[in-house]
């Protein structure tokens, strides 16, 4: 799952995330609630404001449950026991993720 993030964006609304992991938002809240890693801010309005470590957050979530197959639970245990070893090796999927790409990207100019 690769996501863009705006340089320079300070929040990114839940209609925004939605958007961005194709997922619908009822499932961003049901996260924020059931993950206390995700700390977003509201608005006036109550709206959730999402910062980029937020969506740093939900990427990880969306990895553990979406694409290997975590119960909560399971992602739950496996941020508290392991989240400097998780965040590490989900940095370098994100990132290879990138480059492959960016060589595609290449390859399709040719």
């Amino acid at each position: 799952m690769h996501i863009e993030l705006q340089e320079n964006k300070r929040y990114y609304s839940i209609g925004e995330l939605s958007k961005a992991f194709n997922v619908n938002a009822s499932l961003i809240r049901f996260w924020d609630k059931e993950f206390d890693i995700l700390k977003p801010k509201k608005n006036a309005k109550g709206n959730r404001m999402f910062t980029p470590e937020d969506v740093n957050n939900l990427k990880l979530i969306y990895h553990l449950v979406k694409e290997r197959g975590f119960t909560l639970d399971g992602a739950r245990t496996h941020l508290k026991e392991g989240q400097k070893k998780t965040l590490d090796k989900f940095e370098i999927i994100d990132k290879l993720e990138n480059i492959k790409t960016q060589l595609t990207n290449i390859k399709n100019q040719l």
